[in-house]
């Protein structure tokens, strides 16, 4: 025995450890945490007793229970095993269970609510085999696989659930809002029934008059057929900003898909293409400019970028100038390219100016949104061999927004601490 209780006076509990030193400091550390452990291990167990009653006969949604008597339950907690006797209900009735100490306890799947916190987090960064080895070899905590997987899912529907009942707030900002840009866009997972389908990602980031970036909220969604769960949530967090900013310029920042702006034209005062995107077209013509020479390209499409950049009417200035370059005899493979620039340009002209955004300190590009795709989505669902069941992938995405988006962990945590988890008891 590495650890005792030495004293017990109220809500204090004195515990005494005992570690054997080594003249390896490592072996050391590791003793040192095999004792905290085993500490850690008593001190839940008596914890965990006071949420218990005493098995006089309650009232719970509105009906009489009755105590069964002591029944053994084993908990998870980050530090071990802790097993405890605690009294179980039932009405007069019999039927379903209830125990007392789980719901006040916010006991989530036999876990204590740390130990939850703690693997769903990793489970939002990690599969399953890394998370049981992380909390292995940091942590000395040997869990199966399948349990990390079953509690983790049980945050996440909890999560889920509560979407539309629980709010969280904005952290305290350094400078006021100023404008907020909205990004939408969709990246491709592999599913097992459905093979390879668009997972579709949002940002709403809120910017001050100097044109920093102060906050990012993160929406992901399962691919779905029409796009509903994710307009629906995102439309909400939309909702609750504009709420919060009222008098903010509100954005919509994208690349040229089709599908993006109809969606963002309903929320936004001003839509913006992204400059690259329109610049990588610009490439596209300055090989019909000058496809002999990669001296004078390269100068064509500097001075292009910088034109479409900083001067009022420069998109439609430069279609103009593309359209002449149709006369010129071209390959096949040039003029393909000069006519898809010629279209782009076409389609997104009101979108393009920028330089009347950047002077109002406005974001001309999406990379907000790009970047989440990859953490949001590709760096947890799409690594090598993964292929996704839509529920399984659903619920990573609902941990990792909430992980991602700064502020938003805790504030879910505190919620639950609050509220407890009604969903999973």
């Amino acid at each position: 025995m590495k650890a005792s209780i030495v004293e017990q006076d109220g809500n204090t509990v004195t515990l005494q450890l005992q570690v054997q030193l080594s003249k390896s400091m490592l072996e050391t550390e590791e003793n040192i945490q095999e004792a905290l452990n085993e500490a850690g291990c008593l001190a839940s167990q008596l914890a965990l007793a006071q949420f218990d009653t005493d098995g006089s006969p309650l009232t719970h949604s509105g009906m009489k229970w009755f105590s069964k008597g002591m029944t053994e339950k084993h908990y998870e907690t980050p530090y071990g095993e802790v097993v405890l006797a605690r009294h179980v209900y039932q009405t007069a009735q019999g039927g379903k269970s209830y125990c007392p100490l789980d719901e006040r306890a916010r006991i989530v799947v036999s876990t204590t609510p740390r130990f939850a916190r703690m693997v769903s987090h990793k489970f939002a960064t990690m599969a399953s085999p890394q998370v049981a080895a992380d909390l292995s070899e940091n942590h000395h905590r040997k869990v199966a696989r399948s349990y990390l997987q079953r509690l983790s899912e049980a945050v996440a529907s909890l999560a889920q659930a509560k979407e539309e009942l629980w709010s969280y707030r904005t952290p305290k900002l350094a400078e006021a809002v100023h404008s907020v840009a909205l990004g939408v866009d969709g990246s491709c997972m592999l599913l097992c029934e459905d093979g390879y389908r668009q997972a579709m990602v949002g940002s709403i980031s809120l910017y001050d008059r100097a044109g920093q970036r102060q906050h990012t909220i993160y929406v992901g969604a399962t691919p779905e057929y029409g796009k509903a769960k994710f307009i629906a949530r995102m439309t909400q967090e939309i909702n609750h900003v504009k709420q919060l900013y009222p008098a903010a310029t509100y954005l919509g920042v994208a690349d040229g898909a089709k599908d993006n702006w109809p969606f963002l034209e309903a929320h936004t005062n001003a839509q913006i293409l992204d400059f690259y995107h329109a610049s990588s077209y610009l490439a596209k013509a300055a090989s019909a400019a000058y496809p002999r020479s990669k001296v004078k390209r390269q100068a064509w499409l500097e001075a292009s970028c910088h034109q479409l950049k900083h001067q009022a009417g420069a998109a439609a200035a430069i279609l103009a100038d593309m359209r002449k370059l149709q006369d010129k005899k071209l390959s096949a493979s040039i003029r393909q390219g000069l006519e898809a620039a010629i279209t782009y340009f076409t389609n997104n002209l009101p979108r393009m100016n920028y330089s009347q955004h950047l002077a109002q300190a406005h974001p001309i590009a999406s990379g907000v949104t790009e970047a989440a795709c990859k953490t949001l989505l590709k760096q947890r669902l799409c690594a090598a061999g993964m292929r996704w069941k839509e529920r399984g992938a659903s619920m990573v995405l609902s941990l990792r927004a909430l992980v991602l988006t700064s502020g938003r962990w805790q504030q879910f945590w505190s919620k639950i601490n609050q509220f407890g988890v009604p969903a999973l008891t």
